[in-house]
């Protein structure tokens, strides 16, 4: 018997996992593949949402506590895995003139370095952007990036030095109660038994809560990206324009993303959304027009309404969590969403309003 059981492998569940098992509590991870090897290993890991005041107060709080907490956790991992997550403060230039007002209000509150910059500073911030896209823009140095593949390394080691049991390549087929009281879970191969259920499983969420008769808005929202190969140094800024961005890795790795489809569970590549990303990373950044493409794929991020991450116990179903729901935005608000749930499942006093994550209130 574990003190907890997670369901799913992503970065939610590895974070989620990780905490509980730094608190002293015995701890099983169960994904249906390879950790980490979906909608984690798939995104930009930018650490921040795009257009951050577009969102409800709910995520950019999240967020905000993510963004300090950072620099520490990705220390923690490199120590704990060896592995370096290659978290980098790059900034993130955002060129949206019309939105200029809205952006300096939420900062207000949540970032008080965003700046509003003249089309002369545009160009000074990121030198091979297109001419045509020097404009008045926002600026927001602080921001970092992660290397999503490194990050989910780190994890691994992290979860092997805390002692977590992973169990990989292995579906849940249902969980179990008695009285109400959750008990484990059962798989093809066996019976895990437990005595805390967390369903963290990002796009497929709301089909493992279904079978217990719970109903909860999460949708696959499948997302493209493309990946070049250049020299590094090219693009020294993570750029955002018209919902679509450019993310350089230190090795010089460019990053361009992302669709957003609705087209179910289908996690499958387009040759007309290569074609889109492609003319959109050269609108972006010309020179990237003399490097290959290394890479296109896909990912199925779990959509939920407003954005707003479900957090919180299923009522009546007393010991199963709900840590799922942060669509585009897994990665920045992974940390503080894995510290509000493993607080109320550690009975601890939280660091938010547990309010707006709880389906039940």
């Amino acid at each position: 018997m574990q003190d907890c059981l997670i369901i799913g492998g992503g970065l939610i569940g590895m974070l989620t996992a990780r905490e509980l098992a730094k608190s002293g509590l015995s701890v099983s991870l169960i994904e249906k593949g390879q950790l980490g090897q979906e909608s984690s290993w798939a995104g930009g890991g930018i650490i921040s949402p795009l257009y951050p005041w577009r969102y409800p107060d709910a995520v950019s709080q999240l967020a905000k506590w993510s963004q300090q907490h950072y620099p520490q956790l990705a220390e923690d991992l490199k120590h704990e895995s060896g592995v370096d997550p290659e978290l980098t403060q790059n900034g993130l230039l955002i060129l949206a003139a019309n939105e200029t007002e809205q952006a300096q209000s939420w900062a207000s509150e949540f970032d008080s370095n965003l700046r509003v910059v003249s089309a002369e500073e545009v160009e000074t911030i990121e030198c091979r952007l297109n001419p045509e896209l020097h404009t008045q823009g926002i600026w927001m140095p602080g921001i970092h990036q992660i290397r999503n593949p490194r990050l989910i390394q780190a994890l691994r080691g992290s979860l092997q030095y805390y002692g977590v049991q992973i169990i990989e390549n292995t579906e849940v087929d249902d969980i179990l109660f008695e009285k109400n009281r959750v008990q484990g879970v059962r798989t093809q191969e066996k019976i895990y038994y437990a005595n805390q259920v967390v369903v963290a499983s990002g796009a497929w969420t709301a089909q493992i809560l279904q079978k217990q008769g719970i109903t909860i808005e999460i949708q696959p929202v499948l997302g493209q990206m493309l990946l070049f190969r250049t020299e590094p140094g090219l693009v020294s800024r993570i750029v955002l324009s018209e919902d679509r961005y450019v993310i350089p890795r230190r090795d010089g790795r460019v990053l361009v993303g992302s669709t957003l489809e609705h087209v179910g569970f289908a996690k499958t590549t387009t040759e007309e959304a290569k074609a889109e990303l492609h003319a959109e990373a050269l609108r972006l950044i010309p020179a990237l027009a003399d490097y290959p493409i290394e890479h296109h794929w896909a990912g199925l991020r779990p959509g939920s309404p407003q954005g707003i991450p479900y957090i919180y116990e299923v009522e009546e179903k007393s010991g199963l969590f709900v840590n799922s729901g942060h669509f585009r935005n897994g990665v920045v608000l992974g940390p503080a969403s894995v510290n509000l749930l493993t607080s109320m499942m550690l009975e601890q006093t939280p660091n938010f309003d547990l309010n707006p994550y709880n389906i039940c209130v």
